[in-house]
């Protein structure tokens, strides 16, 4: 079977290993995220302070960086991370919320895509917004572009950074810029959680430091979180125990139950 259809492997990876993942995220996610990678087997750590975060990364296995909620001081420090993981050769995964709502933003996903993000991770109005498309229709952190609609734009930034890129959506599609597959996991009740996506970037970082192929880590990680979430949903009597169910299932999932229930294709040009 080929290793893109097996995200249950990644999975017990994570737990065997219990990777050390750096996040620099903002305030709303701090919680999820870290709780969701401990969910998951890896181990969190939440740091933004410029005076540790070259330490940080020398210790950790990945990198995620999360715009959500930056301050000038936040984007040094994650310049800075950036910067030492490229150095170092380890991976990272830029999460650009809302790049296109404001100048701060856009000035902010300007910077940090030219320190060479291994994944980018974001929702189709983000990924228009950061190749460039000023006819992008997001509304503040929200989607209101389709994930078809950003597809051009996410082969072309794929190309252009040379990562890969992951567009999140009703069905979700990875890009290398040569490669694309589809995620067709998770359900709708999981946008109104807050920070769900950002656990997702979180997670991403757990896949790339046990899966020495970004395209395949990041397919893997957006099969686990919609296999977990969509199967909480199931138990839910709405978002506030859809969160709790969520992170009891990234605990309870089974390797071969997430491989059954992954609804990954591998798509053509």
């Amino acid at each position: 079977m080929s290793t893109l259809l097996t995200p249950g492997a990644t999975l017990a990876a994570i737990r065997h290993q219990g990777p050390l993942v750096h996040n620099i995220t903002n305030f709303v996610a701090m919680d999820l995220a870290a709780n969701a990678l401990l969910a998951a087997g890896a181990s969190p750590l939440m740091a933004h302070a410029r005076e540790e975060v070259a330490e940080v990364v020398a210790l950790a296995a990945a990198l995620t960086v999360n715009m959500g909620t930056f301050s000038p001081a936040w984007i040094e420090a994650a310049e800075l991370a950036a910067g030492t993981a490229r150095t170092l050769g380890k991976p990272w995964v830029l999460d650009p919320v809302g790049v296109g709502a404001t100048a701060f933003r856009r000035d902010n996903g300007r910077r940090l895509v030219a320190l060479a993000p291994t994944v980018v991770r974001g929702n189709a109005s983000e990924i228009r917004a950061l190749a460039g498309l000023a006819d992008s229709g997001g509304k503040g952190v929200d989607a209101a572009d389709t994930v078809e609609s950003a597809a051009e734009a996410a082969d072309e930034l794929a190309r252009r950074l040379g990562c890969v890129v992951a567009v999140t959506g009703a069905i979700d599609r990875v890009t290398d810029g040569r490669r694309i597959a589809t995620v067709a996991n998770g359900h709708a009740m999981m946008t109104r959680v807050t920070a769900l996506g950002c656990s997702l970037t979180a997670l991403t970082g757990a896949c790339l430091a046990v899966e020495a192929d970004p395209f395949v880590a990041a397919v893997h990680a957006l099969a686990l979180v919609g296999v977990a979430g969509e199967q909480a949903v199931e138990a839910a009597a709405g978002p506030g125990s859809l969160r709790v169910g969520y992170l009891d299932r990234l605990y309870g999932l089974a390797p071969e139950e997430l491989d059954r229930a992954a609804r990954i294709a591998e798509a053509h040009r």
